[in-house]
């Protein structure tokens, strides 16, 4: 097996690492910009969410065509320059806090981090699967497991730039990172890598509709569970229950905290032991039964463990079809990723806000207890899709 370039694998995964730490940024700052000098209202500090999410899908649709006239290092490029020019902004934005151009430079910022969201994760996940062949899977799984924890990681990054010196420092040195692999990023040797003939390919084979909707239609669904557990942990612990605030981070953290423990954990698990097909078609039904479990407990530390477990089920369902589609289409891979990144934003903002509205219908516990019917699709194309992975690889030449 031919040498893996040691700088273009820490250049991927250091990219994915800046990309968890940037897109927490703005809800980790939310308390600073609601308060003075930026005392933002809270309809204008939810809008600032609207352009970092339709950015993302936007660019993450674009990533298929975009490869056809820049190839995947172009895409790649110019989803480190979007992350650029959105923490540069951010970090201006100190500078004009109490007169209008802040929010300005702040719905720009998010616009331009949104569309380097999508751009960056599309490519690195190609770049992930192609670099390790022989364990694309575990490859893609660790990489989201390294944007996973770099999520978590960051807003404390940010508390101690608050509290030792400016809040301003961490974009600023984020954007640092951001230009240095801007800058070595024309030298990544993608020529000599393994399956470098995937990552070169210019416009690839156009991936067949159905399959790719299917793909594409089991990473919506996960994205809603997903959205559902991360996003309302802290009101179902402190208002729907009223236990102490604390219970609510505990129950988020316990959350994120599994995800990317067992991402990990399963990333370099050998796959003799428990095979990732298998994996795949067990994680809807543990999802499930999180679901019913948070609808039914009522102890604070037991629904603090259901969280934890959730995060443990919910971990790998979104790199293994991440990993699965990509080896199914060999030939457009920028494309199919940035497919799937575009139904990850679209699901998790569907579970992330329509929640809201259908509480004054149904309680916050029973939409819990109802979305374990998600179970349902998310097995039978788990199913599917396992299978017909099979049957591609099995075919391939």
């Amino acid at each position: 097996m031919r040498a893996r370039p040691p700088s273009m694998v820490l250049q991927v995964y250091t990219a994915g690492m800046l990309q968890g730490c940037a897109f927490v940024l703005i809800p980790a700052l939310g308390n600073l910009l609601e308060a003075p000098p930026f005392g933002l209202s809270a309809a204008a500090y939810g809008a600032l969410f609207l352009p970092m999410t339709g950015g993302a899908i936007l660019s993450a649709l674009a990533a298929g065509p975009l490869q056809t006239r820049f190839g995947a290092l172009g895409v790649f490029r110019l989803g480190l320059a979007c992350n650029l020019t959105a923490l540069v902004l951010l970090a201006s934005s100190a500078g004009a806090a109490g007169h209008w151009p802040a929010y300005l430079l702040l719905m720009a910022e998010t616009a331009f981090l949104g569309l380097g969201f999508g751009l960056t994760l599309a490519a690195i996940n190609h770049f992930a699967a192609a670099l390790f062949p022989d364990r694309a899977t575990a490859a893609v799984t660790v990489l989201n497991a390294g944007i996973g924890g770099s999520t978590a990681l960051s807003p404390l990054a940010l508390h101690l730039a608050v509290n030792l010196l400016h809040w301003w420092l961490w974009p600023a040195l984020l954007a640092a990172g951001f230009a240095l692999l801007l800058a070595t990023s024309s030298g990544m040797h993608i020529q000599g890598m393994p399956g470098s003939e995937v990552v070169t390919v210019g416009g690839g084979e156009t991936p067949s509709r159905r399959p790719l909707i299917l793909f594409g239609a089991a990473v919506l669904i996960y994205a809603i569970c997903e959205g559902t557990f991360g996003s309302w942990a802290k009101i179902y612990l402190s208002v729907t229950h009223p236990f102490p605030a604390r219970y609510g981070a505990w129950a988020l953290s316990a959350f994120w905290g599994s995800m990317t423990l067992f991402r990990v954990g399963l990333g370099v698990l050998p796959q003799r032991w428990l095979s990732p097909a298998a994996q795949y078609q067990a994680a809807p039904v543990t999802i499930g039964l999180c679901f019913l479990a948070v609808s039914q407990l009522t102890s604070p530390w037991a629904l603090v463990a259901a969280y934890a477990a959730a995060g443990a089920a919910c971990s790998i369902y979104y790199p293994y079809a991440m990993s699965f589609a990509l080896r199914c289409f060999p030939g457009a891979q920028t494309q199919v990723a940035g497919v799937l990144v575009a139904a990850l934003m679209a699901g998790e903002g569907i579970g992330s806000y329509a929640l809201g509205p259908l509480q004054s219908y149904v309680g916050l516990g029973a939409l819990y207890g109802l979305s374990a019917l998600w179970t349902v699709p998310l097995l039978a194309l788990a199913v599917y899709l396992t299978r017909y992975t099979a049957r591609m690889v099995k075919s391939a030449p």
